[in-house]
């Protein structure tokens, strides 16, 4: 059977990465779901990209960091569900200015020449993908991942980019709850964007409904993987502390 790996926010850890893959051995039916924030903070991020464009069954569910991206070179569409608007042909030669991710965060050792690639490969993004199980431990199971989070009761097709980028808490406080401690299901929320030390698995009546994958690789945590169908993981150690 097909395997399906979601892979958690990957801040141009490239060397990080192209190890993980390896180990993931992905054949043509598998499928590699990045969870977004491809590129900033991390040391390479065109390698990020080389990576990720061989690789046959990559997809990508974008990020806050992509969000600023989309915003700034026009490509950000009208709703979350509608498609990634195309840049035009005569694009290119972005600096790392341009490139900033969300909030300004600095993007590191850009190449111009090479610049609209980092861009290019976000055109086949979604901001949040959709599926059922077919076998395993979740098999009929309804999934969705985006980057951040969902709003309790509120479809993925009815949200704004921003609350798919960006959300953890339902409030305005520090003292409010996760989205995901709220969450009942029925689908299993795959996601990124909160960063702990080991993969944030959150259950209800002792069923899964939110699974988030940053285990802060460029904070030198690790890079972590996980196949949907054998409730698996991979993982691949951070080399270094990127950012502190």
């Amino acid at each position: 059977m097909p395997s399906t790996w979601f892979l958690g926010d990957i801040h141009g850890c490239a060397e990080e990465l192209e190890e993980l893959l390896q180990k993931l051995e992905l054949r043509s039916e598998d499928r590699l779901i990045a969870l977004g924030d491809l590129y900033h903070r991390g040391p390479d991020p065109h390698g990020v990209a080389d990576l990720l464009q061989a690789c046959p069954s990559f997809e990508l569910v974008l990020g806050n960091h992509e969000l600023a991206l989309l915003r700034r070179a026009g490509m950000l569409p009208p709703q979350a569900h509608h498609p990634i608007r195309p840049l035009p042909d005569s694009a290119g030669g972005y600096d790392a200015e341009d490139l900033r991710g969300d909030g300004g965060t600095h993007i590191r050792n850009i190449h111009s020449e090479k610049s609209i690639q980092l861009l290019r490969l976000l055109e086949q993004g979604s901001f949040f993908l959709q599926g059922i199980c077919e076998c395993g431990p979740f098999s009929s199971r309804r999934w969705i991942a985006v980057h951040a989070g969902v709003v309790p009761g509120k479809a993925p097709a009815d949200s704004s980019p921003m609350e798919l980028t960006h959300l953890r808490q339902l409030g305005h406080r520090r003292q409010t709850g996760f989205w995901y401690e709220s969450f009942r299901g029925p689908e299993i929320v795959i996601f990124g964007h909160t960063s702990s030390s080991v993969p944030r698995r959150q259950e209800w009546q002792g069923i899964l409904t939110a699974h988030g994958l940053d285990t802060g690789c460029v904070y030198g945590g690790c890079l972590t993987a996980w196949c949907l169908e054998q409730d698996r993981y991979q993982t691949v150690e951070a080399k270094m502390a990127y950012v502190k």
